[in-house]
């Protein structure tokens, strides 16, 4: 293999990952949940999204429908939560700001992953890696795993490392980890575990004699930029220690907003459809609010659901905005151009909006005729102010507003309590 550059020489990137990281989220609450194979589903309460190493053990595979996991869930000691949004996402960002205090290069890269730029000895780096993962176990109480390395790849491989050889202690350090055990563990590892391998990509890499994450370090890099790409090519100088994959310390650049959900309850008529139209559009609004983004053009469609047997329908439209925005208001009167092209009695499986051509707020201001009074007094944000402090459904506009009993919103009849987002749902100490 190369030689790696002095590790003094050069800024270390540390990744650190939450294991398990739904499960590990509703444990930190529940204590009596540690050691028992526990699963979270997926909306509607339909797929094991997330398992605990126990109910790996079990052999229960990832998108494991729950009603084949019911009838052996009371043998096995099996535990099922409905995912609890409110409380992974208050979680997480816990754990990043924690992180931040660790790093001032911090790039969060999914809800429970982050990179951060280090510097030091190999001892001082071990130590910080250590400090890490038992700070963010004491104080937000999840566990973490840390892989720090001289590229992103890499670190996500010693991570990869650190989660699963107990040897490690749950820190992997690159520099410290013995020339031939690397090519060790390399050898053991299948390409497909690396880091933007997926599996027609891994099919293609078997063809040539590339099977494990050692094979493809020792490709001509050339060769696989010849063959496959120049971003496979930056994995390869990735993997013998070159960085080509910057950090990022804000990762807002996106091309398209996405939102849509399955129903719990099929909606059957135009005015359900208007209703779930409104809520959406709304929603999506926010988001774009909070990343200070605007879109100009709005797709939205409507689907049944194929499993079913009855008469299939996936009414879609594309609503070029007449500007860029982020107001609700314009949002949701774009969204119901859908309507005229759903048809009621037809039971409606899932409903969604994708937004794109987005720009940066502020980015194209219009000129004072065409300003839009509702963006310019703050419509948006001040309804995502009210949801934040009082909850979602407290407020909304038209048919987005104040309702009870929407039977279509998505079902979590297994959810844990928001401990920390919801005022009537905090958890309780008792002293003895």
């Amino acid at each position: 293999m190369p030689k790696a550059v002095p590790m003094r020489q050069m800024p270390q990137i540390a990744h650190v990952d939450v294991n398990c990281f739904y499960a590990s989220a509703e444990r930190a609450f529940d204590p009596s949940l540690e050691g028992r194979p526990l699963v979270v589903l997926s909306n509607n309460d339909g797929c094991a999204v997330t398992r605990s190493p126990e109910a790996k053990a079990l052999g229960i595979a990832t998108g494991e429908p729950w009603f084949k996991l019911t009838p052996r869930a009371k043998e096995w000691g099996l535990v099922a939560k409905s995912s609890n949004y409110e409380l992974y996402g208050d979680i997480s960002s816990r754990v990043m700001e924690l992180l931040g205090r660790y790093s001032a290069w911090l790039e969060v890269y999914s809800i429970d992953e982050a990179f951060l730029g280090v510097k030091g000895s190999p001892e001082d780096l071990l130590s910080l890696g250590r400090r890490i993962k038992e700070s963010v176990r004491r104080h937000v109480g999840v566990p973490v795993c840390v892989g720090i390395a001289p590229t992103k790849t890499l670190a996500k491989l010693c991570n990869k490392w650190a989660k699963n050889n107990p040897g490690f202690g749950g820190v992997c350090l690159w520099a410290a980890v013995p020339a031939g055990m690397r090519q060790t563990l390399m050898a053991r590892l299948p390409v497909e575990e690396i880091w933007g391998i997926a599996g027609r990509l891994t099919k293609r890499l078997n063809v040539l004699g590339i099977f494990t994450v050692l094979d493809l370090v020792m490709a001509d890099p050339v060769m696989i930029r010849d063959k496959f790409s120049v971003v496979l090519m930056r994995t390869v100088l990735e993997l013998r220690g070159t960085p080509c994959i910057p950090m990022e310390e804000e990762r807002i650049g996106r091309d398209q907003l996405i939102f849509s959900r399955s129903f719990a309850t099929p909606v059957t008529s135009a005015a359900g459809l208007r209703e779930v139209l409104s809520v959406y559009a709304q929603q999506a609004a926010a988001r774009l609010s909070k990343h200070r983004l605007q879109a100009k053009v709005l797709t939205a469609f409507a689907a049944t659901s194929p499993f079913r047997d009855q008469e299939q329908a996936y009414p879609s439209v594309c609503v070029r905005l007449p500007m860029p925005t982020a107001d609700p208001l314009l949002l949701t009167r774009a969204a119901h151009a859908l309507l005229p092209n759903a048809r009621d009695g037809l039971r409606y499986a899932k409903a969604g909006l994708m937004l794109t051509d987005l720009r940066p707020t502020g980015n194209q201001p219009p000129l004072e005729p065409f300003e839009n009074r509702h963006e310019e007094r703050g419509i948006g944000p001040l309804l995502e102010d009210v949801s934040r402090r009082f909850g979602r459904g407290t407020i909304g506009l038209g048919h987005a507003g104040i309702r009870s009993g929407l039977d279509w919103t998505m079902k979590r009849g297994m959810r844990s309590p928001r401990y920390t987002t919801d005022w009537d749902e905090l958890p309780v100490v008792k002293a003895a």
